[in-house]
């Protein structure tokens, strides 16, 4: 990671989130002593910066009105697209602790796999997957038909928090690749 917080920076900043339910577990390790992930070691050094992420986690991921699954593969698909070392392993971990993805030959889930297997997707994840790529394309010449077919499936409120959404894992991918923010399996099952 190209920069570095001190474990005072890290308790201060996570005091400031310690109620928030989207810290939970990362809060839980900093009082232990311990380390969370590296894009929220990073984000610790501005703690304004971690308190808006907190809310909006709570608000858009893995809160929300749209389900976590939809919300994983727009994750897995915009990471994928963006090359986010980060968000793609990281998310890559918590979709098969969701049990989402093709099964493998050595029973596991391979997450990235359904990405490219449309007829295994439920219709709302087939259209949130479509509206990643249109997004990730050129955003600002997503299609009617994008649309149409997002109707189909969303209410107008969840295209929003779709939107949001790619929104924000768009920035977070941005944000991790600047700062080289690495995933070290933190996430895997054990």
């Amino acid at each position: 990671m190209r920069v570095s917080v001190d474990d005072k920076e890290l308790r201060s900043a996570f005091e400031k989130v310690r109620e928030s339910p989207a810290f939970a577990e990362s809060a839980a390790l900093v009082a232990q002593g311990k380390r969370p992930v590296e894009m929220l070691q990073a984000m610790a050094l501005r703690p304004e910066i971690l308190a808006a992420f907190a809310a909006t986690s709570e608000a858009i991921y893995p809160g929300g009105i749209v389900e976590r699954r939809v919300k994983e593969l727009i994750i897995l698909e915009a990471s994928r697209t963006n090359a986010c070392q980060f968000c793609r392993d990281s998310h890559v971990s918590i979709a098969r602790m969701l049990s989402i993805g093709l099964a493998t030959k050595d029973g596991g889930l391979d997450p990235l796999a359904l990405l490219d297997a449309p007829e295994a997707m439920t219709p709302r994840e087939r259209a949130a997957v479509a509206y990643v790529r249109a997004a990730q394309r050129d955003s600002n010449r997503v299609g009617d038909d994008v649309f149409a077919a997002l109707r189909q499936v969303y209410r107008e409120a969840e295209i929003v928090e779709l939107t949001a959404m790619i929104g924000l894992i768009t920035m977070l991918n941005l944000f991790n690749n600047l700062l080289q923010v690495t995933y070290r399996g933190e996430y895997e099952a054990t």
